[in-house]
C-alpha cells in the first residue's frame, strides 16, 4: 500500500511539475498546441473529405506521412547507441544520459503511431491493428509484426524511464537485476522495430527498388546516426539550460559511433546504387528516376544529391577528430546528417519505390498543405511530450524534487499561552 501511495504522489507530483514554469517554458509550450490545433483542424478536413484532399493517388499511394514514419522508427531505434556503450561496457559518462534517449525514443514512437494512424483511409478500422482486440493475421502480415513490435519497445521503455524516475523521487535505488535485463532487452527491440519496418519494403517483390536484402541493414545504420544526430543537439541545449553534468567525452564518444555507422550507410548505398546502375536491367529506371530524372521529371533530383553530399560533408565532419571535437563543425555535422537521412529514408525511399508506377507512367508527387499541416501537428505532439518529460525527469534526476522535498511543509502546531 505504501508503494502504490507513493507511486500517486508520484503522479501528482509530476502533474505539479510540468504545469509550472518560466514565460519561455509556457511560449514554448503554447507554440507547439497551436500547431497540434492546427494540425488537428487539417485532420479533420481529411476526415470529412477522405485522402483525397493529400496528393497521394493510386500511383503514389504512400507519400509524406509513410516517410516520416519510416524515419521516426530510425530515430525511436537509436537509443541503443547509448545503451551499449553505457551497459554492455559499462562506460559511466553515457550511463548518466542514457535515459534521455529512452524519453527519445518514447517521443519518437507516439509519433511514428500518429503518422501511421492519419495514414489509415478508414480510421473507424484502426481497432483491427491493436493486439489482442483487433484481426491481426499475425504471424502471416508484416504490418501486425510491426505493429507489435513497434507497442513492445514503447512499453519497454515507458516502464524503464517511468521506474528509474520513480526511484529518483522515492530517493532510492533501483533494482539492478530488474532494470539491467530490461535495458538489455532494449537493445535486440531497437534492431527489431527498424529490422521489421525495412521487411514491409523488400518484402514487395512487385517494387524493385524496395527488394533488397541490404535494405535492413541500410534502415539501421541511417538509424544509428540520424538519431544520435538530434540527441547531441538536445544533449547540448540541456547543459546550457539546466544544472545536468553532460560530459564532453559523452558527447564526442556518440560523435565517434555516429561517424562509424553514417560511413557504413553510405558505403551500402553506393553498393545498392551499383547494382542497379552498372547492371543496366529494367531495374534500373527507378534509381534513374531519383538520381538523374526520368522523361523530363527531375523533381527529386536535387533532393537526392543534396542527400548525398549532406552525408559525404557530414561524415567528412565526424570521422576527422579535430572537426568532431569542435562545438561548432560538431553542430554543423548533426544537421547535415538529419538533413540527409530525413530525405534518404522519406521521400527518397518512398517515391521512387512507386514512381514510374506498373503502367510506367509517372506521376509528380509533391505533399499537399493538409499533409503538411497533419504532419506538423505530429511533430508538434513528440516535442510536447518531449518537453514535458524532460520537464519532470531533470528536478528529479538531480535529486531537486523528490518525495520529501516535494511535500508541503507540515502546518507549525501553535504555542500554547
Amino acid at each position: 500500500m505504501t508503494t502504490l501511495k507513493n507511486f500517486w504522489q508520484f503522479i501528482t507530483d509530476t502533474l505539479r511539475i510540468i504545469l509550472k514554469g518560466d514565460r519561455l517554458y509556457y511560449a514554448w509550450v503554447g507554440f507547439l498546441v497551436l500547431l497540434i490545433a492546427i494540425g488537428a483542424a487539417a485532420y479533420l478536413g481529411q476526415l470529412n473529405n477522405g485522402l483525397i484532399v493529400t496528393k497521394m493517388r493510386d500511383q503514389v499511394s504512400w507519400g509524406f506521412y509513410i516517410g516520416n514514419f519510416t524515419f521516426l522508427v530510425g530515430v525511436a531505434a537509436a537509443a541503443i547507441m547509448l545503451v551499449i556503450p553505457a551497459y554492455i561496457y559499462d562506460w559511466e559518462p553515457i550511463k548518466e544520459i542514457t535515459i534521455l534517449g529512452e524519453m527519445l525514443a518514447i517521443s519518437a514512437l507516439i509519433m511514428c503511431l500518429g503518422f501511421v494512424m492519419v495514414d489509415i483511409g478508414r480510421p473507424d478500422r484502426f481497432w483491427h491493428i491493436i493486439p489482442l482486440v483487433g484481426r491481426l493475421n499475425w504471424p502471416q502480415s508484416m504490418l501486425a509484426w510491426d505493429v507489435i513490435v513497434l507497442n513492445l519497445y514503447l512499453l519497454l521503455n515507458w516502464f524503464v524511464v517511468t521506474y528509474l524516475l520513480f526511484c529518483a523521487y522515492t530517493e532510492r535505488h533501483y533494482v539492478k537485476k530488474l532494470v539491467l535485463p530490461l535495458v538489455l532487452l532494449s537493445i535486440p527491440m531497437a534492431v527489431s522495430i527498424h529490422t521489421v519496418t525495412a521487411y514491409l519494403y523488400n518484402g514487395l517483390a512487385a517494387r524493385p527498388f524496395w527488394n533488397s536484402a541490404i535494405l535492413a541493414p541500410r534502415f539501421l545504420a541511417s538509424a544509428f546516426c540520424s538519431g544520435p544526430a538530434i540527441l547531441l543537439i538536445l544533449l547540448q541545449i540541456l547543459r546550457k539550460t539546466t544544472k545536468l553534468t553532460i560530459k564532453d567525452e559523452a558527447i564526442f564518444k556518440v560523435a565517434e559511433l555516429m561517424a562509424y555507422t553514417m560511413g557504413f550507410n553510405l558505403f551500402l548505398t553506393a553498393a545498392e546504387a551499383f547494382k542497379e546502375l552498372y547492371s543496366g536491367t529494367e531495374h534500373m529506371v527507378y534509381f534513374q528516376y531519383l538520381l538523374f530524372g526520368l522523361k523530363g521529371h527531375t523533381t527529386l533530383v536535387p533532393y537526392a544529391w543534396a542527400s548525398i553530399l549532406c552525408g559525404l560533408a557530414a561524415f567528412i565532419l565526424f570521422l576527422v577528430p579535430r572537426t568532431r571535437t569542435n562545438w561548432v563543425t560538431l553542430n554543423i555535422g548533426c544537421v547535415l546528417i538529419y538533413a540527409s537521412v530525413y530525405i534518404e529514408k522519406g521521400m527518397g525511399l518512398i517515391i521512387p519505390g512507386l514512381t514510374p508506377d506498373v503502367l510506367g507512367d509517372i506521376y509528380v508527387y509533391r505533399p499537399s498543405f493538409t499533409e503538411i499541416a497533419v504532419a506538423a501537428g505530429i511533430f508538434a505532439t513528440g516535442f510536447l511530450v518531449f518537453t514535458l518529460m524532460l520537464k519532470a525527469a531533470v528536478p528529479m534526476m538531480l535529486g531537486e524534487f523528490t518525495i520529501s522535498k516535494g511535500q508541503p511543509p507540515q502546518a507549525v502546531p501553535p504555542r500554547e499561552v
